[in-house]
């Protein structure tokens, strides 16, 4: 028996998130699919995040034990020969087996894509939010400083949630841009469900005034998600990269 370390990465909009589920087509079962036509056995796989419907994996890692034997490198490019084209697999290395790609993650980080102009972008419909009105990217990368830091983030977190820990520790949060595509960067030892989105939601209704600048630390205080801004779609949101 191997322990398998799966990295891959995939466009979200045909799929309902990553987690299995009974009447909706998912990535994790898309790959064990795959996993199965090649090894001839349905292995179960571990994955390293829950991603919603819609939210796009830049870097996602999973581990899957397995009898099979075949060589790492020949299974990268099976499953790629069986995979549907908007999963890919891209690396695949043996770790030790008690490894898991959910529980030894140390941080994550994601992205979330903002196209910026007046006028929308066809080959960005599924993979960023257009926002028509100007937005300054060095004003909301101050604001999102506040997010930097270990805090309760229920704020920051869906309505309804049955998570009961809420403390999470933000290592970097950032807004960039290049030319007409703003980027909020975010790392974190884990996110609740929405944390990432809410954030954006939050930073956009700042610019616009409906939130007032300088809050961010206000509204983590108050625990409360009616205090923070809106939801952000989730097809500008990518699961950007793992560390371990």
């Amino acid at each position: 028996m191997r322990n398998l370390l799966l990295i891959i990465s995939f466009d979200g909009t045909a799929y309902h998130g990553w987690q299995v589920q009974e009447n909706a087509v998912t990535v994790q079962q898309t790959v064990q699919d795959a996993l199965e036509q090649i090894c001839s056995k349905r292995d179960n796989i571990v994955g390293c995040s829950r991603t919603d419907a819609g939210v796009h994996a830049n870097t996602y890692c999973c581990n899957v034990r397995t009898e099979s034997m075949i060589d790492c490198k020949r299974l990268v490019g099976a499953l790629n020969a069986v995979l549907p084209k908007d999963i890919a697999a891209i690396d695949c290395k043996e770790v030790d087996f008690d490894f898991h790609a959910r529980y030894d993650c140390k941080s994550k980080e994601y992205i979330y894509k903002i196209w910026n102009s007046p006028s929308k972008n066809p080959f960005f419909y599924n993979y960023s939010l257009h926002y028509k009105y100007p937005l300054d990217e060095k004003f909301l990368s101050e604001q999102a400083k506040a997010f930097i830091g270990t805090h309760y983030f229920d704020s920051f977190c869906a309505a309804g949630s049955s998570v009961e820990d809420t403390e999470r520790t933000v290592m970097n949060a950032v807004v960039e841009r290049d030319g007409d595509m703003v980027i909020f960067r975010v790392e974190a030892d884990g996110f609740l469900y929405n944390m990432v989105r809410i954030m954006v939601g939050t930073l956009i209704d700042i610019s616009r005034g409906k939130i007032p600048a300088d809050s961010i630390d206000k509204i983590i205080s108050v625990r409360d998600r009616s205090a923070a801004g809106y939801t952000a779609p989730a097809h500008g949101l990518y699961l950007n990269k793992i560390n371990y």
